[in-house]
């Protein structure tokens, strides 16, 4: 029987040098996209590491193919980066989660894509890292408070600071931008103490998850959990259902019908077309998810803008930082009588930040009982109608030109574009222009029409 091999996926947290300090014989790979795990050859009782995986340049390694290698006998441990993520969501299944980003990800302490992303240079380079993980942010705050380096009051300031950042942006320079001079010293103690390793938790945690797979025992390939002569009995092996698609997917899937010949349409369709031109439609998204804001608190044992407070980092003594300010209007930031009710506000703008949980479910929900709900599905019909009839003449822009299209119709003094694509649920121009692109011909019919019909 030949040994069971060892496949590691890291870089930009673990250099190959770094991994093969730990385990010699390991096999290192590049971070894991879509599809590499498939790609390799396996047997019962290999080992398969997922340290690192790609968030933006590549599809992420997905859900079904862990689970499939799974099904073949094959020890999954993910630890420190996408490898934490993807354990706590499949965990139940079978994947082995490791390190303290994991228990994070697992308790709920942390939700967000975006806490472990990091943007970093090409692999020839060996994946150097040019912005800092958020989770790291949160460990050396911590850390640094409890050894008297960083002020608590200046850590929170940092996270939140950092947290309303593309990931993609939190370069140390950009933070230090974003914050008040009196907490660039603290930031400069984190970026020494986390660039040295010492308060780099992806780092600590990606190096002793690796030493727990070198110090395991040895022991007899595991069964491939769908083979039919598995010595565990079936009754013992929780059954966890998982449908291999994508929420978008199975949104769309669920409620796909053909509204005239060739043209099909789903629910997720419907709620684009209230998001996008409905004027109340703001108003019912800020009321669902506030309810679902409100029971994550309630779950926690505390009220909505305790949980709130908490996850943005803010205290009652410190003024709201300023980059939080984009998501709220004017007058809701000069609202000294409704600062309470920030956190709530801010949570539910910036959702994708901090919660992971699809809300388009329980929005949806909520318009299919509206008055409107024939009124929406009859514009997404005039929608895919009007694009029949432009066909080849019209060409469709790129999505964030698209974006910056439509955004004219949301203009109003005292707001600005982040704040009025958070309150219809759009994390930025690229998402807006995307969803745009199938009501763009209908768009310019509108526009058209409008200029042709004249005034009272």
């Amino acid at each position: 029987m030949s040994t069971p091999k060892v496949v590691v996926y890291a870089g930009p947290t673990l250099s190959a040098a770094d991994v093969r300090a730990v385990l010699p014989d390991a096999e290192v790979r590049p971070p894991a996209g879509r599809g590499d795990l498939l790609a390799d050859r396996w047997h019962p009782g290999d080992v398969a590491v997922v340290i690192d995986g790609y968030f933006r340049e590549r599809r992420s390694v997905g859900h079904k193919e862990i689970l499939q290698v799974l099904t073949e006998g094959v020890d999954v441990v993910g630890a420190a980066s996408m490898g934490a993520l993807r354990a706590a969501e499949l965990a139940p299944c079978g994947m082995r989660g490791l390190g303290t980003v994991y228990g994070m990800y697992a308790s709920g302490e942390i939700d967000g894509d975006d806490e472990v992303g990091v943007l970093h240079g090409p692999a020839e380079m060996g994946y150097p890292a040019q912005t800092v993980a958020l989770v790291n942010l949160r460990h050396g705050c911590k850390e640094g408070a409890e050894q008297d380096l960083v002020p608590a009051e200046a850590g929170r300031r940092i996270v939140a600071a950092a947290a309303v950042m593309p990931f993609t942006h939190r370069g140390w320079k950009d933070i230090e931008r974003a914050l008040d001079e009196c907490d660039h010293e603290a930031l400069w103690t984190l970026e020494e103490m986390i660039g040295s390793g010492v308060w780099d938790l992806k780092r600590l945690d990606a190096t002793a998850a690796l030493r727990a797979v070198a110090d395991r025992p040895a022991t007899a390939p595991a069964p491939a959990a769908s083979s039919p002569d598995a010595s565990t009995p079936a009754a013992s092996t929780p059954e966890v259902p998982f449908t291999g698609i994508s929420r978008t997917q199975a949104l769309v899937r669920g409620t796909r019908r053909e509204h005239a010949p060739g043209r099909w349409m789903s629910d997720l369709d419907v709620l684009n077309a209230a998001r996008l031109y409905d004027p109340d439609y703001p108003a019912l998204h800020e009321d669902v998810l506030t309810g679902m804001l409100r029971e994550f608190a309630a779950d926690r044992g505390m009220t909505l803008e305790q949980y709130g407070t908490a996850k943005l980092g803010l205290d009652d003594r410190s003024p709201l930082p300023p980059s939080l300010a984009p998501w709220l209007t004017e007058a809701e930031a000069a609202d000294g009588a409704g600062a309470s009710d920030r956190p709530r506000l801010l949570m539910v703008r910036v959702w994708p930040v901090w919660q992971s949980m699809d809300w388009r479910p329980a929005v949806l929900d909520r318009l299919r009982t509206s008055e409107r709900w024939d009124e929406w599905c009859a514009l997404v019909a005039r929608a895919d109608e009007a694009a029949e009839e432009a066909g080849p003449r019209l060409a469709v822009p790129p999505p964030v030109m698209c974006a910056n299209l439509f955004m004219r119709h949301w203009q109003g003094s005292g707001t600005s574009p982040v704040a009025e694509m958070a309150r219809r649920g759009f994390t930025g121009p690229e998402e807006l222009g995307g969803t745009v692109r199938r009501f763009f011909a209908y768009d310019i019919r509108r526009a058209r029409e409008r200029r042709n019909t004249p005034a009272d």
